[in-house]
């Protein structure tokens, strides 16, 4: 299987949230768990699985595993997504 690791980049959270899911880490742990504050509701939640919903108004955020470190590099990929 090819892809671009970690020199890949993508234009919106739903290509993040595709990518994560097609390499099969969505349900993986995060190396450290995060602190996220949703971009939608304002709830803050922690990030522990490399794609994870906000726990007030569904929205679907993920992170590749080479950007895990970082909180701004998780992306909100919609509501549900």
């Amino acid at each position: 299987m090819s892809h671009e690791g970690c020199s890949g980049s993508f234009e919106n959270g739903k290509q993040v949230a595709d990518k994560v899911r097609q390499m099969g880490f969505d349900k993986q742990f995060m190396p450290v768990p995060l602190i996220k504050k949703c971009s939608e509701c304002g709830e803050e939640f922690e990030m522990i699985h490399f794609e994870e919903k906000c726990p007030k108004c569904s929205m679907v955020y993920a992170v590749t595993p080479c950007h895990a470190f970082d909180p701004d590099n998780i992306m909100p990929a919609g509501i549900d997504y």
